[in-house]
């Protein structure tokens, strides 16, 4: 796993994954949802995923929530998708960022392959998330 920040070290999977979720709902993501596969998949514990209105929108949102990790000093371990932005997928160990053009969501519905894991509440207001100054 990834070295992540001491002020981040005692924040859960679930509560960085909110931390993406806040940055995407600010720059006016859709559809988001944030999954706990934590026991289902061995490479990760959540997976935040998100729809874009257009692929500028796409790469848009995918800038916002690089920014947002990387400012509490949480670096992407693999970033793809970012220059067609059809699908970016931004990789931190402990939670995977899908953010899809809205046909390309439905076509690989992923909440449909990985429906057995628990939806967990998204974010809904500008309140401060944890670990934030």
């Amino acid at each position: 796993m990834k070295k992540i920040a001491k002020n981040l070290a005692q924040l859960s999977s679930l509560e960085l994954a909110q931390l993406a979720a806040r940055a995407a709902i600010d720059k006016k993501a859709e559809n988001l949802v944030i999954m706990n596969v934590e026991g289902l998949a061995s490479f990760t514990d959540c997976f935040v995923i998100m729809s874009g209105r257009s692929t500028r929108h796409v790469q848009g949102l995918a800038q916002a929530v690089d920014d947002a990790l990387a400012s509490k000093r949480l670096k992407s371990a693999n970033t793809e998708g970012l220059t067609e932005g059809h699908w970016v997928l931004l990789d931190y160990g402990e939670i995977v960022v899908h953010i899809f053009y809205s046909d390309t969501r439905e076509f690989y519905d992923l909440e449909g392959l990985w429906h057995d894991a628990p939806r967990v509440p998204v974010p809904e207001t500008p309140a401060a998330m944890p670990g934030e100054d």
